[in-house]
């Protein structure tokens, strides 16, 4: 079964920004953001940093941003048997007070990952998108409604709980049982994360809530499909593995 890619953020510990610090500056380069979709209307006009002006005038502290670059390592948990990809992500803060820089200093923020494929701007965009543990209590709470107490005891919250949950871990469990065909990896892999992300009306729509008609017959029973869903062919390569 092929690895699933995870990315994560890491520690900024004394050991990490020691090989952060010691990387060339030539392997670093500018974060390119990932691009925001277009909204079809008319530009605003930026208006006037009146903060800006009060934090010079009033001769307060302030952090600027200068620049942010990103590079990578491997490196290899004490925990672990195989080396991990590190993204890092420097940035250049200016420390200024009024009219006056103080000093430059570097941050760095770390995000450690299993896949090599995607290049570091892609790693950190990622990293940034809503995190799975966030998905996880929204379709908690909102879908399969597992945190909501029907009932008026412990015990049968709980019970109500735990079945809800086991519903939403059933969507997950189905993502990870699909094969993984050598030839159709990328298009397989992508399918795969796809369903692992997905919410639960549309797995409920896509894979439970299927029209179709029994049909019995010669000593057989068969399940003709009645309506069409981009779905089935990943739904029947579950169905043979299963």
């Amino acid at each position: 079964m092929a690895e699933l890619a995870r990315i994560h953020s890491y520690d900024a510990r004394a050991n990490m920004v020691a090989q952060a610090t010691g990387l060339s500056d030539d392997l670093y380069h500018d974060l390119v953001a990932k691009a925001v979709q277009a909204i079809k209307t008319s530009q605003r006009q930026r208006p006037v940093n009146v903060k800006d002006a009060v934090v010079k005038e009033r001769n307060f502290k302030k952090l600027r941003q200068r620049s942010v670059e990103v590079s990578e390592f491997s490196y290899r948990p004490l925990a672990c048997k195989h080396d991990y990809r590190v993204v890092v992500v420097r940035k250049n803060i200016s420390v200024e007070r009024g009219e006056d820089v103080l000093f430059d200093e570097y941050r760095y923020l770390f995000y450690i990952t299993n896949d090599w494929n995607m290049t570091p701007d892609e790693v950190v965009a990622e990293a940034h998108q809503r995190c799975d543990q966030e998905n996880l209590h929204a379709q908690l709470k909102g879908e399969v409604r597992a945190l909501h107490a029907p009932v008026n005891t412990l015990n049968a919250n709980w019970a109500c709980l735990v079945m809800a949950s086991l519903a939403w871990t059933l969507k997950a469990w189905c993502a990870l049982l699909v094969p993984i065909s050598p030839r159709w990896a990328n298009k397989h892999n992508m399918e795969r994360r796809l369903l692992l992300r997905m919410e639960f009306r549309t797995f409920r729509q896509a894979f439970i809530e299927i029209p179709c008609q029994i049909v019995k017959g010669a000593r057989q029973v068969r399940w003709r499909i009645l309506a069409w869903n981009p779905w089935l062919g990943l739904f029947f390569r579950l169905d043979a593995a299963l």
